[in-house]
């Protein structure tokens, strides 16, 4: 049949785009953890290369063609086929909309960007980093503009990282989370009960390399498809056929480099637990950053901060470091694993205070994209956020401003993803333990298996079938909401430190 020919050859040119994609990752994975420090003007040059070379592959007049004959006879085509066809015209109508040199401009500034952002940030030094960004806001606009969105580009931005969402949409969750998790915040951090996080010191290095690797092994990450290493800000790029993730570590900070490994181990899980045999195209991408993002963290903090969770694997940690952790009691250890002190740093924030983190970034994305907050302005605005939401003032903008990677590649728009995951992650949990009450008795028996096979069957396998909101009531039978959230975090907070 004609289709089923046509079909054949669409997906030929989505595996052709989806390995360019896949190389051009790997350039990236390995500027952040091989790159020697004087090859960053290659590897800039490289990476236009890669872009405009996939570039080329994602706007061929033939693949134009292809969909056009396909959309012309969509009757003959079964449900997923015609999701595969909805996803990749969605995806060819951009870029063919996106000029070939601003694709080449865009992707070498990304890398001159990442650059320019570590030695600012090592200096402290936003007003050298200052051009760079405005840079970066000025090619996000200009991209927006392209694809007809030059008259809400923040919403582009977002739409990008999670189809179907908007800055009118973020705000209304935002403001409801917002309203019950300070006076939640004031209530814990007035609390006399206090973590002692600096009884955890000395931890060797190789020895919690060695620790975190058994916890991620046992959660089910397949390292035979996939490996971790160091960079500057641990992060997961890949696909399931091959992911990378990168931690970080703190001989005094153990639970620095545990944590942020099992919250890259969720973005690896979702990427190993997506449909193989579809990787290149919707039905084996993941939904978006928000769904990203609320499976690391539902890893991370539903079930790595359990009590349960503790009870299987504290005495592995004692025996793994028995100098360090013999005169620390459990209790003492859960509370330093729960502790909520606010911090000015928000990869370091626990997950009660994280979130006020990602509304005073949205806030300030905002404000830039309207044109309300000029770049060379953002220092003192991010300072009096700070104070606002976090009753913390940066002593230096490395403490401030400077701190997050996402801007230096222009990844703006992202930000709002890590606390809508974080909404999706809180009713994911619910709904699992309704269907699954003994579910905190598997963990603390070592199983992790029902939990990950349920998300696959439910979230992974569904692909990029639905946008988040959809997913949501699809999955939790709620609408996404942040009352989940603040259930789980006074579920788990306030006995800890109000009872």
């Amino acid at each position: 049949m004609r289709n089923r020919s046509a079909y054949d050859e669409l997906l030929s040119h989505l595996q052709r785009i989806h390995h360019l994609e896949t190389v051009a990752g790997l350039l990236g994975w390995d500027e952040q953890v091989n790159l020697p420090p004087n090859s960053a003007d290659l590897r800039a040059r490289q990476h236009a290369v890669m872009a405009e070379t996939r570039h080329a592959a994602a706007t061929a007049t033939s693949l134009g063609e292809l969909l056009a004959t396909l959309e012309q006879s969509a009757a003959e085509l079964d449900a997923d086929q015609r999701i595969v066809v909805r996803e990749a015209r969605r995806d060819y109508d951009r870029a063919t909309k996106l000029p070939a040199d601003f694709v080449r401009e865009k992707a070498a500034q990304s890398s001159i960007g990442y650059h320019a952002w570590a030695k600012a940030r090592a200096a402290a030094d936003f007003a050298g980093y200052a051009p760079v960004l405005a840079k970066n806001l000025e090619l996000a606009k200009r991209e927006a503009a392209y694809l007809g969105w030059g008259d809400r580009p923040y919403d582009y931005m977002i739409d990008k990282h999670d189809p179907g969402m908007t800055a009118a949409a973020i705000t209304k969750l935002f403001t409801e989370l917002k309203a019950e998790l300070v006076p939640l915040v004031r209530r814990i951090t007035a609390s006399p009960v206090k973590p002692q996080r600096e009884l955890l010191r000395g931890f060797p290095v190789e020895a919690q390399r060695d620790f975190l690797r058994e916890v991620t092994e046992k959660l089910g990450f397949d390292y035979g498809r996939g490996r971790i290493d160091v960079s500057l800000h641990p992060f997961c790029s890949g696909s399931g056929a091959d992911i990378r993730m990168t931690t970080r570590f703190n001989a005094d900070e153990p639970l620095d480099s545990l944590f942020s490994s099992i919250h890259e181990t969720g973005h690896g899980l979702y990427e190993q637990g997506l449909p193989g045999a579809h990787h290149a195209t919707a039905l084996g991408q993941a939904a978006g950053m928000g769904a990203h993002e609320s499976q690391s963290r539902l890893w991370e903090n539903q079930v790595g901060r359990s009590r349960e969770f503790w009870r299987h694997f504290e005495p592995r940690f004692r025996a793994t470091f028995p100098q360090q952790t013999a005169a620390v009691a459990s209790d003492e250890l859960y509370l330093a694993i729960n502790a909520v002190a606010p911090t000015l740093i928000r990869v370091d924030a626990d997950e009660v205070t994280y979130n006020l983190h990602i509304i005073l970034r949205f806030e300030i994305e905002q404000r830039l994209f309207a044109g309300t907050l000029a770049v060379r302005d953002l220092p003192a605005a991010w300072n009096t956020l700070a104070q606002e939401l976090l009753g913390l003032t940066p002593a230096n903008d490395r403490e401030g401003v400077l701190q997050d990677v996402h801007w230096s590649d222009g990844a703006f728009g992202y930000f709002p993803s890590y606390c809508l995951g974080n909404m999706l992650a809180a009713q994911l949990w619910y709904r699992a333990l309704e269907l699954h009450p003994k579910l905190p008795e598997d963990f603390a028996a070592g199983n992790f298996g029902w939990l990950l096979d349920w998300l696959h069957e439910n979230v992974h396998a569904l692909g990029k079938r639905y946008p988040l909101p959809e997913l949501a009531r699809r999955v939790t039978g709620e609408e996404l909401s942040p009352r989940a959230l603040v259930r789980y975090l006074q579920e788990r907070y306030v006995p800890l430190y109000c009872s």
